[in-house]
């Protein structure tokens, strides 16, 4: 393990299923000061990994310590607002993990405490920080598949099972994220269903679809209930496919099928997909570094609240959809 600072100014807050992992990375990075969570076990499990670090189960502690620059947020999602804000009044930059909050009016509430603040304000938008999204924006721009014509995306798994928000809130908005990004525009039309087997009221599938501009669409498709674990986005454009198959080792194909017509009868004609040659980097690893290099130069973060507020507007528009029996919703 290689501690890349000596400069411990980094908080995490909440060190539990997915906040150990970003403790992990800060400690490596070597800018982990301070972990808080309400879970004294949690806390001392993380003490026994990493002896140097402080935890307390006070955030107060950490809002008040000047040196601590940057607050690293990783609670349940109902808490975002009221956590967010907080470290954002004491003067910290905030890093928050997915999503911003669970509505508008506060997500609208922190973007604007952090410019009033100049404060940054950067979201767990883990996706966008992958090598293979980065390609493949990359092949996009480039012309290399053509116009886009279709994105869908898969993202299935067998738990972890949740009742405070349900599977659209808690897996897509990975690849809301990851679709507006590629698209480089906003859906203008939202339509989904959703089922829900265990809790009442709290969906455990989901399948979302978008309309956008120039016959351009997007569907996602989010279950906790499936028996095996699948994350992969297809992007169909006019020229080539590519496949992000983060379960996958070759997680970025690109495939130069081709239509062609006999009269007026399309024939599908296959061609051997070519494997794209990624960097071997944790996208986590990425986010990380990202975050801390906003907190030194005060640029702008790839993920920063007004990306985040767009994916917000999008989940706000597919749970109406959702409450209102699959209604179509105009953004």
């Amino acid at each position: 393990m290689v501690i890349e600072s000596s400069k411990k100014n980094i908080a995490v807050i909440g060190g539990g299923y997915w906040g150990k992992n970003l403790v992990r990375n800060f400690y490596e990075l070597g800018v982990l000061k301070t972990v808080s969570d309400l879970n004294q076990n949690a806390l001392d499990a993380l003490k026994k990994n990493y002896p140097e670090i402080n935890i307390t189960q006070k955030f107060e502690d950490v809002a008040l310590d000047k040196n601590i620059k940057g607050v690293v947020i990783a609670t349940p999602a109902a808490t975002h607002h009221q956590v967010v804000k907080k470290f954002l009044l004491a003067g910290k930059d905030v890093f928050v993990e997915k999503p911003l909050a669970l509505n508008i009016k506060h997500g609208e509430e922190l973007v604007k405490l952090a410019e009033k603040q100049k404060r940054i304000l950067m979201v767990g938008h883990l996706l966008l920080y992958h090598p293979a999204v980065i390609k493949l924006k990359e092949l996009i721009e480039q012309g290399e598949l053509g116009k886009i014509r279709y994105i869908h995306s898969n993202r299935l798994n067998f738990g972890k099972l949740r009742t405070e928000e349900n599977i659209l809130w808690s897996f897509a908005p990975h690849d809301i994220a990851v679709i507006i990004d590629l698209m480089g525009k906003l859906p203008k039309k939202i339509c989904s269903h959703g089922m829900d087997w265990l809790s009442k009221n709290v969906a455990d599938s989901t399948l979302s679809y978008f309309e956008f501009d120039k016959n351009q669409a997007a569907h996602i498709f989010v279950s906790w209930l499936n028996p095996f674990k699948e994350q992969k986005l297809s992007v169909i454009g006019e020229k080539k496919m590519a496949v992000f198959d983060d379960q996958a080792e070759n997680k970025l194909i690109v495939y130069p099928h081709k239509v062609e017509w006999l009269g007026k009868i399309p024939e599908a004609k296959k061609a051997e997909g070519e494997i794209i040659s990624l960097p071997q980097l944790e996208p986590l690893r990425q986010e990380c570094r990202h975050f801390l290099d906003c907190i030194e130069t005060r640029k702008n973060p790839k993920s920063d609240g007004r990306e985040a507020l767009n994916v917000l507007k999008i989940l706000n528009a597919c749970q109406k959809s959702l409450d209102k029996k699959s209604k179509i919703i105009k953004l």
